[in-house]
C-alpha cells in the first residue's frame, strides 16, 4: 500500500511539473521592448562638469540630461575621470553612458539627495532620491563599462549608530525607515528601461530597485557592496511590485539579499496591492549575501510567475529563500527554480512565514504620543484587520536540476498551522550538507530523483501534518 501511494505521488509530481513547464510562454515577453534610438552624444563636461572627484557636478550632469531629452534624446557621456554627484534624474529617450575610465562618485552628504515620494522596504513614504533616478519615464538606458561608486560607508556607520540607540528602546522595527540612506539606482513608475554592463559598489542602502515598473532589462551588471566594509541592507537587485522583468548575466556580492522580489509590507502593502510577476532571472552569480533568490519578506501584493534559471551561489547565506510574516499577507506562487549550482551556502532551501520578528512586528513603546508620530511610523503600526488578511501563503513551487555542495543545512522550511506550504516539487535535486534540516506545516510536497546527504547522518525531520 505504501509503495502504491509513493508511485501515485511520483506520477502526480511528474504530471504537475510537466504541466507547469508547458505554461511558460510568458518568459519570452520579459524585458525592455525599446531602446533610445538617437546616437548623438552630449558631454557633461560641456556644461561645466569637472572630473576631479571633488567638485559637485549634480547640476551640470542634470543640465546635460535635460538638454538631451529636449532634443529628442541621445547619449549623455563623460570624459574620463571621477565625477562627484548627488541625485540625477534621467529623462525620456536618454542613454546615460558611463564608459571605461569614468567613475561616478556618490556624494556623502545626504542633503545632495532630495526627498521624494517613493516606497522603501514595503512602505510608501518620503525618502531620499537615489543617486541615479528613472522616475515616470520611458525608453531609457544606463550603459557602459564604467564604475558607479556610491561611497555609502558613512551611511552604513550612521545606521549602525542608530541601531545602538533604537534597539534598547524597543524600536528595532522602525530604525531602518528612520535611517534614510540613499539607494544607488532607482527605476520607478517607468517602462522600457535597459541597465547594462555597469559596475556599482558601496551602495548606501539598496543598490538597484525596480519599483512599480514594467518591461525592464538588467543585463551584465556587477555589484560589489562589500568594498571597504560590509554595508547593512545593501541588497543587490530588488524587483518591487514590477512586471515583465528580465535580469541576466549579473554578478552580485552584497550584504543582504542578492536578487530579491518584493510586493509591499503589511497594511500599506495590502492597500497598494501591486504584484511582482512575470520575472526571469538567468545566468547570474550570487556571492556574499542573504539569498541567491529571495521572495519577500514584503509579499503583500503577491509574487508569482517567476523563472530563476542557470544560477550559481558561492558562499551565499541562503539559496532559494522564501520569507514573509504573519502581518504581510499575499501569496508567493508559481516559482520555478531550475539549473542551479550552490557551493558553500548556508541553507540551500530556506522557507519561513515568521521571518525576523523583532523587525517584522511593530509595537509602540510606552512614552510615545500616537498622535504626534511621523506618517511612516503610523503606517507600520497600522494593524491589518481582520488579522487573517495578514497570513501569507506559499504554494506551487517547482525546484529542479539543483546541485548543492558544502551547505551548512539542506532545508529549513516552517509554514504556519493556518497556512501550510503547499505543493512544493523537487525534481533532480542533489544536496550535500552538514545537516539535513526540518520541514513543518507543509502539504502536497513531492520528491523525484532527489536526495539529501548529511555529514551528521541526519534525515529531514518532517512534522505537523507535512506531506512526504
Amino acid at each position: 500500500m505504501k509503495l502504491l501511494r509513493c508511485s501515485v505521488l511520483l506520477l502526480l509530481v511528474a504530471a504537475s511539473i510537466a504541466n507547469a513547464q508547458t505554461n511558460m510562454d510568458w518568459t519570452t515577453k520579459v524585458g525592455a521592448k525599446s531602446y533610445p534610438a538617437k546616437t548623438n552624444i552630449l558631454f557633461v563636461n560641456d556644461n561645466g562638469a569637472v572630473n576631479d572627484g571633488k567638485i559637485l557636478n549634480s547640476a551640470a550632469i542634470q543640465k546635460t540630461i535635460d538638454q538631451c531629452s529636449a532634443k529628442g534624446g541621445g547619449i549623455v557621456s563623460f570624459k574620463p575621470g571621477k565625477y562627484l554627484t548627488g541625485s540625477i534624474f534621467l529623462k525620456k529617450n536618454v542613454c546615460l553612458n558611463i564608459e571605461t575610465g569614468v567613475e561616478l562618485l556618490g556624494s556623502q552628504d545626504i542633503k545632495d539627495y532630495p526627498e521624494i515620494d517613493t516606497r522603501v522596504a514595503g512602505i510608501e513614504m518620503k525618502w531620499p532620491a537615489a543617486l541615479i533616478n528613472v522616475i515616470g519615464q520611458a525608453n531609457i538606458a544606463i550603459t557602459g563599462n564604467g564604475l558607479v561608486n556610491a561611497q555609502g560607508k558613512p551611511f552604513w556607520d550612521m545606521y549602525r549608530k542608530m541601531r545602538t540607540e533604537y534597539d534598547p528602546k524597543g524600536l528595532r522595527w522602525i530604525v531602518d525607515y528612520d535611517a534614510k540612506r540613499p539607494r544607488t539606482l532607482l527605476v520607478s513608475n517607468s517602462s522600457d528601461v535597459t541597465i547594462k554592463n555597469i559596475t556599482l559598489q558601496q551602495a548606501g542602502f539598496w543598490t538597484v530597485q525596480l519599483l512599480y515598473s514594467k518591461q525592464v532589462t538588467v543585463d551584465g551588471i556587477i555589484i560589489r557592496n562589500n568594498v571597504d566594509g560590509h554595508g547593512p541592507s545593501t541588497d543587490g537587485i530588488d524587483i518591487d511590485s514590477s512586471s515583465w522583468i528580465l535580469v541576466q548575466n549579473c554578478d552580485i556580492d552584497c550584504n543582504d539579499d542578492d536578487f530579491c522580489l518584493k510586493a509591499g509590507r503589511d497594511w500599506d502593502g495590502l492597500r497598494v496591492n501591486k504584484p511582482t510577476e512575470y520575472v526571469v532571472i538567468r545566468k547570474c552569480i550570487s556571492r556574499a549575501g542573504a539569498g541567491l533568490i529571495t521572495c519577500g519578506s514584503e509579499t503583500s501584493g503577491d509574487i508569482r510567475h517567476v523563472l530563476a534559471t542557470d544560477l550559481t551561489g558561492n558562499g551565499t547565506s541562503n539559496g532559494l529563500n522564501l520569507k514573509s510574516a504573519i502581518t504581510r499577507g499575499g501569496t508567493v506562487e508559481d516559482i520555478h527554480f531550475t539549473n542551479i549550482t550552490m557551493n558553500g551556502v548556508g541553507t540551500a532551501f530556506q522557507f519561513t512565514m515568521n521571518w525576523n520578528p523583532s523587525y517584522s512586528y511593530s509595537k509602540l513603546p510606552e512614552g510615545y504620543n500616537p498622535e504626534s508620530l511621523p506618517p511612516h511610523w503610523k503606517k507600520i503600526l497600522h494593524q491589518v484587520e481582520p488579522a487573517e488578511k495578514g497570513i501569507p501563503h506559499f504554494k506551487n513551487i517547482y525546484i529542479s536540476n539543483v546541485k548543492v555542495t558544502g551547505a551548512k543545512k539542506a532545508i529549513n522550511a516552517v509554514g504556519l498551522k493556518e497556512s501550510t506550504m503547499q505543493n512544493f516539487y523537487f525534481d533532480k535535486v542533489d544536496v550535500e550538507a552538514a545537516t539535513a534540516g526540518d520541514v513543518k506545516f507543509a502539504e502536497g510536497w513531492g520528491w523525484k530523483d532527489s536526495k539529501i546527504t548529511a555529514t551528521d547522518n541526519t534525515k529531514v525531520s518532517i512534522s505537523d501534518n507535512a506531506g512526504k
